[in-house]
């Protein structure tokens, strides 16, 4: 049986490339510097806002002081627009609202900068309880490193074996897999089911509430 669940953010809970492409590319914009479309992003995030910035970049402006003014750039433009297209995919809503029903705790894991993940997901959940809401910190490593996860399973009373983790790329399987977790993978997000099966997904889902079958 079991009695909690991870979830991933980007790509997961929430369609939020719209948002993350458009402040990347405005920094790029002003820099005079080549944007990208918004496929590409999709295969950029994933391992956290300052890796999402230096593959963004092009290869001349990837290091030292002009570096970390891009990233500090791209962050503000990201944190004043970060839920202006965002939204939950379809179905998140409703899977959240059984798994309060059912009273089972639920939180919520990102590579994303700590404030920016609560921020986004105060916005998008206003009235929902999530046992936790995490972002990159410096407590923990940035995942596939287990041991965030682990540290939110064991906060919500279950052992690793009664955890679901939902992720929509191999990042996030590799985290699942690593902390001991059933993962199951999210085809409705930003990379594929190549990827998240080559990544050891146990099962594949096409929509948010069917999660609920595993439970």
């Amino acid at each position: 049986m079991k009695k909690a669940v991870i979830f991933d953010l980007d790509g997961t809970l929430a369609d939020t490339i719209d948002d993350l492409a458009n402040a990347v590319n405005r920094m790029l914009s002003r820099r005079g510097l080549p944007e990208h479309g918004t496929e590409l992003y999709k295969l950029m995030v994933g391992e956290g806002f300052r890796n999402l910035v230096l593959r963004a970049l092009p290869e001349g402006s990837r290091d030292g002081e002009d570096f970390e003014s891009a990233r500090a750039e791209a962050a503000a433009e990201y944190a004043g627009r970060c839920l202006e297209r965002t939204a939950p995919y379809p179905g998140v809503q409703e899977l959240l609202g059984a798994l309060t029903t059912r009273g089972l705790p639920f939180a919520v894991l990102s590579n994303k900068p700590d404030e920016l993940t609560k921020k986004v997901v105060r916005g998008l959940f206003p009235s929902l309880s999530f046992a936790l809401v995490r972002g990159e910190t410096p407590d923990f490593p940035r995942k596939p490193d287990p041991a965030s996860a682990l540290d939110a399973c064991s906060r919500m009373g279950a052992r690793p074996e009664e955890t679901l983790y939902l992720g929509d790329s191999g990042v996030d399987m590799r985290t699942a897999k690593a902390a001991g977790f059933t993962a199951l993978g999210a085809l409705w997000g930003f990379r594929g089911e190549e990827e998240l099966r080559a990544s050891g997904a146990d099962v594949l889902l096409s929509q948010p509430l069917d999660l609920l079958q595993y439970l």
